[in-house]
């Protein structure tokens, strides 16, 4: 039987564990943390990435490893590399850790970004602000998430606020400077490759954020197949200059009808979650498939969907539970202010069953403002 290591035992692992279970897998969890909610469906190893004792424990169990989050260190990766399988490549996910290194190769693939600079001091902050103008972004090199490491000046002014904000992580994670994109949508393309360089993708998504974590997720989102067929192309040009194995998730901002590149997520992402009831094969269970070496799993939808993270704290279950196409995840975690707790996915066979869903729920749920601008954009295409 086979077994297939995680590092990282967060929702993402421990959703990797329960798709995996029909093609008859087992599973070892790393994690910092004895707590991980993985570790609720999978053995684990607790220990730090770092520590080369509790790799050789998790190489020595597994027949193949892969990731529940961009964050593993890219030595870790490496070291572990050069002992067993792990997909995706320790060089993907380095690139993906580093916004400066992830910017470059968009722009050398020819994919659109807003205009970057790279910060290492105040006065490089104060000339890059001057050259790309503000609206713009500091935002830390590496390990920020969700809107974390990050510092919107609003005008020149701010600079000096940017800097005692995140100055001090110059020398450590590295600072990047990044123009703002006044953009009408934030978009994804979830997808896979295999070994073999087969590649699929799920249909375009659409998300919405608040304070910088998704609240929602639309699919398929409402836009023309040229747009779709551009974020393909995209998709596809990163999975072949990676040589990348697995899921991943590349976020754009569309402005003027020009998708722009905002990050790539070297892993299963929170806007593909939608797949486990909406498709023919989840991205989890694709995932699997393309470490493993198996056939890759259709990316059909089956109708329509929407996804609504659950952040802080678990809602009623009711008002989802009761609906035909309602399907609940509770990731088994302690309710904290920011953290993803769980998620619904809806789904209905066509825009107005999945606009009359999204109210009910929305009501039911009194959370009207979450599901609000989902049914205007779906109102919005159905015209």
């Amino acid at each position: 039987m086979t077994t297939v290591g995680i590092l990282g035992g967060g929702q993402l692992a421990r959703m990797l564990a329960l798709s995996g279970a029909p093609l008859g897998l087992r599973f070892l969890v790393m994690d910092t943390a004895a707590d991980a909610c993985a570790g609720q469906f999978a053995p684990m190893v607790v220990g730090d990435y770092r520590d080369e004792s509790a790799l050789a424990e998790f190489a020595s169990r597994v027949d193949v490893a892969t990731f529940d989050f961009e964050n593993v260190p890219a030595e870790s990766a490496q070291w572990l590399a050069e002992r067993i399988p792990v997909f995706p490549n320790p060089r993907a996910l380095a690139i993906a850790q580093d916004r400066l290194a992830e910017k470059t190769m968009f722009r050398e693939l020819g994919i659109p970004v807003p205009d970057f600079q790279a910060i290492d001091s105040r006065e490089q902050l104060q000339a890059a602000v001057e050259q790309i103008g503000t609206p713009c972004i500091l935002k830390t090199r590496r390990l920020g998430y969700d809107g974390k490491g990050q510092f919107r000046l609003r005008s020149p002014a701010d600079v000096e606020g940017a800097w005692q904000a995140l100055g001090a992580q110059a020398s450590t994670v590295g600072l990047i400077l990044e123009g703002f994109v006044a953009f009408e949508r934030e978009l994804s393309v979830v997808a896979v490759r295999g070994r073999n360089g087969e590649f699929r993708c799920w249909p375009l998504t659409e998300n919405w954020h608040v304070d910088g974590v998704l609240s929602a997720s639309l699919a398929p989102a409402p836009v023309d197949a040229a747009l779709a067929d551009q974020a393909f192309d995209h998709a596809r040009r990163i999975a072949k200059s990676l040589d990348y194995v697995g899921v991943f998730a590349l976020e754009l901002f569309c402005r003027d009808g020009v998708l722009l590149a905002n990050e790539v997520a070297p892993r299963v992402h929170n806007s593909g979650h939608w797949t486990i009831e909406g498709s023919e094969t989840s991205q989890f269970q694709s995932h699997l498939r393309a470490v493993l070496g198996l056939p890759l799993g259709d990316t059909r939808m089956v109708g329509q969907a929407c996804m609504l993270n659950w952040i802080g704290e678990m809602p009623a279950a009711e008002p989802v539970l009761a609906e035909p196409g309602g399907h609940w995840h509770d990731y088994g975690k302690q309710p904290r202010a920011g953290r993803k707790v769980g998620h619904a996915t809806l789904r209905a066979d066509n825009t107005a069953e999945l606009v009359a869903v999204l109210g009910r729920v929305g009501q039911g749920l009194g959370r009207m403002e979450q599901v609000t601008p989902v049914i205007a954009r779906l109102q919005e295409g159905a015209r």
